[in-house]
């Protein structure tokens, strides 16, 4: 706690101020009495962590108090009333929106993680310092991550990449962007983290006198000419040494500025003059010069960059700033906060938060909140690029943006009536990929509307949702229509019972679960591509079995016939007779597949899929491909073999052979490997009748947590 106070003291001093912290430290305290973390630290240490680094970044005295009392509610008997009535209306508020939705009841894990994240981002877009709570409570438990179990471990740390390190990121505080993605990494992928380091370790002693030589020099120069300035030198964050690799396939050999050199002085005019004699003095890399002070990041960042050729002939980032610009670039958002009763335009800061009060208008289009969070992670998260409009205002949009999303941006009207587009004045299709510095205009026509594949082209989600908006209310009955011919297609693909899961009390049911008034409203919205088919099979699935008890026809089982090696049953191959026959191994074919017959040299006619690449290198040799075709038969079993790509976890096999089970199919072979990064293959032979229980197999096992895909296995032979 003396800590703390010292901390406080810096922005609050005087007694008063100090006797809320105490009185919500006693609270927390109290109501945290005989709980333990899985370190054995008494539990209050958490929170008061949280509250020191709410504290370092110069947050006010009510956001420090929700920091030490933001797991009360969730973790203790204390309610939301009580807090309300202690500390008032607006601790109470931040408390809630940090609040995980524990004590609701959700279908999975999954499920209630996406909710909890899609109600605290309604919170934070209501008030930023709920996510500053959330990124100070996410970095304190990474600090201490290595108590827990390394599943546990890993999904933290996931969760932390796609999510919390890209909103610091984008609130533009680095300081915590930076601890987080180092933490995460080292969680994620141990082993690349612990060899960059000890890499790092034999070339730090060289890199430090390097770079002191650098600031020297620099210093020297900038005194000869009269100016001052703080000269630091900032040895780059791990992971984004790592990132760097990565993405160039280079070894840490070749990677030059790993570490930066950072130039802060007094003035903006004082930026450019350092600029100026840095220039002097080592040559600039052409296109690696950046002013974000003539335009500023959209986190409010600002700064010079640029990278030279200096001693050594190593290349070296120079960044230069403000005091003021270096505040904002460690805290971002948070630094702006303290200074928000200062703002005499009150829209200036609300400007700041444009883009985070979007969210609300979004999620009420999004009614899964997996699908909201996906749809957040594409767009919020992605990398940016800043394009113009013709009057010269920067819009920012998602790396990979077309013209549809600039139109959106600007307005959902221009959006709606675009027909065309011209950027750096000459005209562009709508799909051409947009690049920083170009200047966009939209060319729209008064009878102009929306096209359905422009859901596929859009890269934002802002894009996405006013399309579906537009369809959603102008074509409410073509897509009432088309939304129940897509999930009754579907339950017939999947062999359910069109009469009982299409009930129309079920479907109600259903409908309700989304948050959806009636049967005509759920159909429209699959329609419109508001939420997915496979969303809603899923849902009535689990209404039927709850409701009803799902009863479903079992699949007949079906062993595996011991056949002669190279036989081809059921198969009828276009003049062939009394000749050896058998299925390609590469492709294994099961009925209802498309299939021919290739003539090999020795072992008789063997049978391909059509699409197999194999059987492709053959086309223009037509005097070996024969027309073959499916004869009918009994039921027997065709060998399949399948990959399966997922996270690698604990009792990933067990949950995906078990999948399999249900479906009454046989495994007869299983092999599996993992890769560094934490992503398991695993191919698995399977005894199938013909391509619909294959697929349905499939289907059933993409269901299973963790599975990133599921897919037909294919043998290329060269």
């Amino acid at each position: 706690m003396e800590k703390l106070k010292k901390l406080l003291e810096r922005h609050y001093p005087g007694d008063e101020h100090w006797a809320m912290v105490e009185k919500a430290y006693d609270v927390a305290r109290r109501a945290h009495s005989g709980q333990r973390r899985e370190s054995g630290e008494s539990f209050i240490t958490h929170p008061l962590g949280v509250a020191m680094i709410l504290a370092e970044l110069g947050l006010d005295l009510t956001t420090i108090v929700a920091g030490l009392l933001h797991d009360v509610v969730e973790d203790t008997a204390v309610t939301l009333e009580e807090i309300r009535a202690l500390f008032g209306e607006e601790t109470a508020a931040l408390v809630d929106g940090v609040t995980k939705l524990s004590r609701l009841d959700f279908a999975s894990r999954e499920e209630q993680q996406a909710e909890t994240l899609r109600k605290m981002f309604i919170a934070m877009a209501e008030d930023i310092r709920v996510v500053l709570i959330k990124l100070a409570d996410r970095t304190h438990n990474l600090r201490t991550l290595r108590y827990l179990d390394s599943r546990r471990q890993q999904e933290i740390a996931r969760e932390t990449m796609e999510i919390y390190a890209p909103l610091a990121h984008r609130l533009g505080i680095y300081k915590i962007k930076w601890e987080l993605e180092d933490n995460a990494f080292r969680y994620m992928q141990p082993g690349a983290y612990y060899r960059l380091v000890d890499k790092l370790a034999k070339k730090r002693r060289e890199r430090e006198q390097f770079i002191k030589r650098l600031i020297n020099i620099i210093q020297k120069r900038l005194e000869a000419v009269g100016m001052t300035a703080e000269i630091q030198g900032r040895p780059k964050h791990l992971y984004s040494i790592y990132y760097k690799m990565k993405e160039q396939d280079k070894d840490l050999s070749e990677i030059y500025d790993l570490t930066a050199i950072r130039v802060i002085v007094d003035s903006v005019k004082d930026c450019y003059g350092v600029l100026g004699t840095v220039h002097a003095i080592w040559k600039p890399i052409p296109g690696r010069f950046k002013d974000y002070i003539a335009m500023p990041k959209p986190n409010m960042y600002q700064s010079l960059h640029t990278t030279v050729v200096a001693a050594e002939n190593e290349l070296v980032e120079i960044q230069i700033r403000t005091w003021e610009m270096h505040r904002t670039a460690e805290y971002g958002i948070a630094a702006h906060w303290r200074y928000k009763e200062k703002i005499t335009d009150e829209r200036e800061f609300d400007q700041k938060l444009a883009w985070l009060r979007q969210l609300l208008e979004w999620q009420q289009d999004y009614r899964d909140a997996r699908d909201f969070i996906e749809n957040l992670k594409l767009d919020l998260f992605a990398d940016e690029v800043f394009v113009f409009t013709p009057r010269g205002d920067v819009i920012d949009l998602p790396a990979g943006s077309i013209p549809i999303d600039f139109a959106y941006k600007i307005h959902t009207d221009i959006g709606n009536s675009c027909t065309g587009s011209r950027v750096n004045g000459r005209l562009v299709p709508l799909d051409y990929i947009l690049k920083t510095g170009d200047i966009v205009e939209i060319i729209t026509t008064k009878h102009g509307s929306p096209s359905r594949d422009w859901l596929n082209m859009v890269k934002s989600a802002q894009a996405k949702t006013k399309i579906r908006g537009w369809f959603k209310r102008e074509r409410r009955d073509e897509n009432i229509e088309k939304g129940r011919e897509m999930i009754e297609r579907e339950n017939r693909r999947v062999d359910y019972d069109l009469r009982q899961m299409l009930k129309s009390d079920l479907v109600e049911e259903v409908a309700g679960k989304f948050n959806l008034q009636s049967a005509d409203d759920l159909y429209a919205a699959v329609g419109y591509g508001g939420i997915t088919v496979r969303q809603i099979i899923g849902r009535l699935r689990e209404e039927y079995r709850r409701k009803y008890g799902l009863k479903e026809e079992p699949l007949p089982e079906i062993k595996p016939e011991r056949q002669q090696p190279g036989a081809a049953p059921g198969v009828i191959v276009e003049g062939v007779e009394n000749i050896l026959v058998r299925f390609a191994r590469c492709c294994n074919p099961v009925p209802d597949d498309d299939i021919a017959g290739l003539v090999t040299r020795g072992r008789g006619v063997s049978i391909h899929r059509c699409d197999c690449p194999n059987l492709k290198v053959y086309r223009s040799d037509g005097d070996r491909l024969l027309r073959a075709a499916w004869e009918e038969q009994a039921e027997r079993a065709y060998q399949v073999t399948v990959e399966v790509s997922a996270y690698d976890r604990a009792n990933l096999l067990a949950d995906v052979t078990a999948a399999i089970s249900e479906c009454r199919i046989e495994i007869t072979a299983v092999h599996g490997r993992t890769e560094a990064d934490s992503t398991a293959t695993i191919h698995l032979t399977l005894g199938v009748k013909d391509r619909r229980q294959l697929e349905q197999v499939m289907n059933r096992v993409k269901r299973v947590k963790d599975i990133y895909s599921v897919r037909r296995h294919l043998y290329w032979k060269n």
